[in-house]
């Protein structure tokens, strides 16, 4: 591990590479921008090719009965600031690929990354991993193409494993999604087709910066990474944190019960949407996607499309020169195990206007008011672009002087190398806060 973690540290650092020059990836990327184009139009839910709503549920599925299904969830959290309410998700219960091909040159390991377009991404292309395909897509059940370089990962027995860890999605839009989150280190002479450049970790970690650029697939395995574990003891030992969160996941007693898409309470049909009858929250929209460079040309699908952009922080302190981050032990309704660490704030400042008081997260107004010199990153980064149109949360990192006990029992200072060594594990820390652990390392490392 030491080996590996000494590797990571120093393609990270680096910004230069024999075989991917920094200056070109403009130049590459807007190339790839002229060879690719997707198409996406609004749609009736009712007029969707290939899905169907069930007469008597409302609820909507695909033909094939594979990808997902969008249905009605009412979740009741007694001990919350809403103790009950009824809401639209996805389920999509098979596990997909997000994996990294990785290759050493000049002795500096390099990423095989892929520049590609995504139904529900605000601004075209991304910068996404090797391979980003859920099951269904891998398994030709739309009768497309072949995934590229998919056989490294289903046979990564032949190549060198550094990371593969189940990792959970959005616990507010999806039930208990879960994705291979998988680093493949691999000497073979690999053909580099059109839409991927390898690149130095570094190089990737340096475009986190720009608003939209490295979607959500690529943070939440760029996390994983074995990042150096060195420095001073930290605020509380892993064993306890480890407790600690435990503790939160036994006590928090939040149930959910699938109801039909139409019988939810607060929602209804509009304009061939789903929404909320606030105007807040989020809507179940239709659309129909042309798109040029993937394995299929043309489809149809339901998005989920947020109101508002949300804001997704952490609080940063150093404690005897060490590096921390505030997190947050949060339940959402479609996690797995009740609880997971999740950012010091999370949400869509807008929906609070039409929430109770007390439902208005603590460290908010904190972050909304920090001034520049305390922030250390900022940048509007787009969330998973095939189930999602145009959701996009403002990411920060911010220098703070809270206290080394926070006061609430829900939040706790954790040293960054820490979050390395839980990112080995499933389900302990969310996918807002593994892409914050991605931006941290473009920050520190």
């Amino acid at each position: 591990m030491a080996d590996i973690m000494t590797r990571v540290a120093r393609s990270a650092s680096a910004r230069e590479s024999a075989v991917a020059d920094p200056g070109g990836f403009d130049r590459w990327f807007a190339q790839c921008a002229t060879r690719t184009h997707t198409t996406v139009e609004r749609v009736p839910l009712d007029a969707l090719d290939r899905w169907r709503r069930d007469p008597v549920t409302g609820d909507l599925r695909h033909d094939s009965g594979r990808y997902f299904t969008v249905h009605g969830l009412r979740v009741h959290h007694p001990e919350g600031p809403v103790p009950r309410w009824d809401q639209p998700i996805i389920d999509q219960p098979e596990t997909g690929i997000l994996g990294i091909l990785v290759k050493e040159f000049d002795g500096v390991l390099h990423c095989l990354m892929q520049a590609k377009a995504e139904p529900g991404n605000s601004d075209g292309l991304q910068v996404s991993p090797t391979v980003q395909a859920t099951r269904s897509n891998y398994t030709r059940v739309h009768q497309g193409g072949s995934v590229p370089y998919l056989d490294y990962f289903r046979n990564a027995a032949a190549q060198r494993v550094i990371v593969d860890v189940r990792q959970s999605e959005q616990g507010a839009w999806f039930y208990r999604k879960r994705n291979r989150n998988m680093v493949v280190e691999t000497t073979d002479e690999v053909t580099v087709l059109d839409g991927f450049r390898w690149m130095t970790l570094g190089q990737v970690l340096a475009l986190l910066g720009r608003d939209d650029v490295v979607n959500m697939d690529a943070r939440t395995v760029l996390s994983c990474l074995p990042f150096p574990a060195g420095g001073a003891p930290a605020l509380h030992r892993t064993a306890d944190v480890l407790s600690w969160l435990t503790e939160a996941r036994s006590l928090t007693d939040v149930r959910t019960e699938r109801v039909p898409l139409n019988a939810l309470e607060g929602w209804h049909d509009a304009d061939g949407r789903v929404c909320h009858e606030s105007g807040r929250f989020f809507d179940v929209i239709g659309v129909d996607v042309v798109a040029g460079g993937r394995e299929v040309g043309r489809w149809s699908q339901p998005m989920i499309e947020p109101r508002g952009t949300g804001v997704i922080a952490v609080l940063l302190r150093e404690f005897d020169g060490v590096p921390h981050v505030l997190l947050h032990a949060g339940a959402e309704p479609g996690y797995a195990d009740v609880v997971e660490l999740g950012p010091t704030v999370q949400c869509d400042p807008a929906s609070y206007e039409v929430l109770p008081a007390t439902a208005r997260p603590r460290y908010l107004d904190e972050v909304l008011s920090a001034g520049k010199e305390r922030i250390r990153f900022e940048a509007l980064l787009s969330e998973e672009g095939g189930r999602f149109h145009h959701a996009r949360n403002r990411y920060l990192v911010v220098d703070s002087d809270v206290p080394a006990d926070p006061g609430h029992p829900d939040y706790r200072w954790l040293a960054v190398r820490q979050l390395t060594a839980l990112l080995r594990h499933s389900h302990y820390l969310n996918v807002q806060a593994r892409s914050l652990v991605a931006c941290l390392h473009s920050v520190l490392s």
